[in-house]
């Protein structure tokens, strides 16, 4: 079972539903019992929803595309995926 130190640990990897079966049940059951955790998962849950709102309504500021272009270099494929 996992303790709120994995639980914690692991909240923004479980949100984006990138854990392995096992530790995802583990992770599940300790927030079916523990408040705590289950209050820090609801405030990670709300604030990517809050920031998922916000980027979708607002418009890219200008030249942010080619900054975040040079911080990948040649990693940066030119369609908007890393690759």
């Amino acid at each position: 079972m996992a303790d709120c130190n994995e639980t914690l640990r692991e909240l923004d990897t479980f949100l984006d539903g990138e854990l392995a079966d096992e530790t995802r049940a583990a992770i599940q059951s300790h927030l079916g019992g523990c408040m705590d955790c289950l209050q820090a998962f609801d405030f990670h849950a709300e604030l990517r929803q809050v920031i998922s709102a916000k980027c979708q309504n607002d418009e890219m500021p200008p030249g942010l595309l080619s900054k975040i272009e040079m911080c990948f270099g040649e990693d940066f494929d030119g369609d908007g995926r890393v690759g």
